[in-house]
């Protein structure tokens, strides 16, 4: 990685991005990775459309001067959003001191025992001091255990049980059903009662299913209504007289 230079601004010294290395277009994901991925990134804007944030998945992350970049599968970063110019060589990757704060989550999903994840990348989101990181193993690569979630505590990660991330006032859950198209187990956002975060499709089916619904309790009411009509002229009463 080209050596990085400083920057003076008024109050502290920033890399200069327009030495940064911001892509190098190698292709890493997998099918299921990237389905998985989308799914996560999707739902949260398809669900969240009042609140202020930025999700991605497969974005460098540069967490400090002189350290190359770690790319999260997923990461979800509170009250900030994406430059405009986002063109721009310091808009393009999520630059810690343009955003002046880590994402609170980010994750990582497993394919193989080459990635480290509880070793050296723990470390660095640890070092990062993004308040939670999540670990999705489908395939149990490297345990019994599919999902580890790990909660930042003071300065160190500590694994825990708890589902529900408080500081992002949203929890995960691993959900069997289908998306686009793939019947699957999946990891899902999901608000504290339990329900998934649905992506725009859930959205739309769950609509139409309502629209349905309705029409179908105006259709009976007015069955009701001319039954009781035909009721009424057979007693020699009038219905519209009434």
């Amino acid at each position: 990685m080209v050596e990085q230079i400083l920057i003076n601004t008024d109050d502290f010294y920033v890399p200069d991005a327009n030495l940064l290395v911001t892509e190098d277009d190698t292709p890493v994901d997998n099918f299921a990775s990237e389905k998985q991925q989308r799914l996560l990134v999707g739902s949260l804007y398809s669900s969240l459309q009042n609140q202020t944030f930025l999700a991605a998945a497969n974005v460098g992350v540069y967490y400090a001067y002189k350290k190359p970049p770690i790319v999260p599968d997923v990461l979800f970063s509170l009250d900030v959003q994406i430059p405009e110019n986002w063109w721009d060589k310091q808009n393009r990757c999520y630059m810690v001191w343009e955003f002046a704060k880590p994402p609170e989550v980010v994750m990582e999903m497993v394919s193989n025992k080459e990635g480290d994840e509880l070793g050296k990348k723990l470390e660095i989101y640890e070092q990062m001091r993004a308040s939670y990181y999540i670990v999705y193993d489908p395939n149990q690569q490297l345990g019994e255990q599919a999902l580890r979630i790990y909660e930042l505590r003071g300065r160190r990660y500590f694994e825990t049980s708890e589902t529900w991330l408080e500081q992002v006032g949203l929890g995960l859950t691993l959900w069997s059903g289908e998306f686009e198209g793939r019947q699957d187990n999946w990891l899902r956002w999901c608000y504290q009662d339990g329900s998934i975060l649905p992506t725009g499709d859930e959205r739309a089916e769950q609509e139409r299913q309502r629209a349905e619904q309705e029409k179908q309790r105006a259709e009976q009411a007015e069955q009701r209504a001319q039954l009781l009509a035909e009721r009424l002229r057979a007693m020699g009463i009038d219905p519209d007289s009434l």
